[in-house]
């Protein structure tokens, strides 16, 4: 009996580790490709000049040199999509999760738990559409406040979720410490159960930029896209997953998806790997 269990767990630890292999295999062939096809791309004027035209492309092409330009005009209208996104959707989740978490058994609290789980699996697409609907109709234009409203509305159920499941995994202890102390249910929020949960609201926040910051679908319908340097809000505006679309599209420019690619992946494993940081030691 002994000889069958032992060789039972042999059997199961060696396949676990087999399925983990294959796993990752896929995950590291990704990485492989796009960092050896992409890294020497990675230069100073990558990272602070405009995209190049499909002229200009083709000229350096012919002489055979490198093409110049690179992709600032994605990396500043991303970081201004998200930021104007951000300043929305982390305290409008934060507080729809503190909400849901408090009144987890009142029916309207279902409802609205019901209908942020209906949200986080809407196709990005559709939700392109319906701000494309919402904003870039009235304003008359595609432009990068429509685009950090669709954003934000993609980030809202993570950071709504992630809130809610940290502050309910909270001892019971804590918020009756709290209260028990003269504190009212406000404030026992505000001060004791929030801080404590911090780590983990912070996590939801930093996988929720990560998971919105590769979508292109969105932006299509409501960022537009732009070759320029552009600051203004109301005026449309490119960002780094729109820029490799525009690659693909362009045999001129295709070498450069593999620049754009690698920063972007790079970008989002940073922010996976703060936050699992981040979680571990707060």
């Amino acid at each position: 009996m002994i000889k069958k269990r032992l060789a039972k767990d042999k059997i199961i630890f060696w396949s676990i580790c087999l399925f983990a292999v294959l796993t990752a295999v896929p995950l590291l062939a990704i990485l492989g490709e796009v960092f050896f096809r992409g890294y020497d791309q990675l230069t100073w004027s990558f990272f602070t000049e405009p995209t190049p035209t499909a002229y200009k492309a083709m000229k350096a092409i012919e002489a055979g040199e490198p093409i110049p330009g690179g992709i600032a005009n994605g990396i500043i209208g991303t970081m201004l999509m998200l930021g104007m996104a951000a300043v929305f959707a982390i305290p409008i989740g934060i507080l729809c999760g503190v909400f849901l978490a408090e009144n987890s058994k009142n029916r309207f609290a279902q409802t609205v738990s019901y209908l942020t789980d209906l949200l986080q699996g809407t196709p990005s697409v559709i939700i392109g559409i319906i701000t494309y609907v919402w904003v870039v109709v009235p304003m008359k234009g595609y432009s990068a406040i429509a685009g950090s409203v669709a954003l934000c509305i993609m980030m809202m159920p993570l950071i709504i979720r992630s809130t809610e499941e940290t502050l309910k995994i909270l001892p019971a202890s804590l918020k009756e410490a709290g209260l028990a102390l003269g504190g009212n249910r406000a404030r026992v929020m505000l001060k004791v159960q929030l801080p404590a949960a911090f780590g983990g609201i912070f996590t939801g926040v930093l996988l929720a930029i990560s998971r919105v910051i590769g979508e292109t679908a969105p932006l299509m319908f409501t960022a537009l896209g732009c070759s320029l340097i552009r600051w203004s809000i109301d005026k449309p505006i490119s960002a780094v997953p729109l820029l490799i679309w525009e690659f693909f599209n362009d045999p001129n420019l295709q070498e450069l998806i593999w620049g754009a690619s690698l920063f972007l992946l790079l970008f989002v494993l940073t922010l996976n790997l703060t936050a699992k940081y981040i979680k571990g030691t707060l």
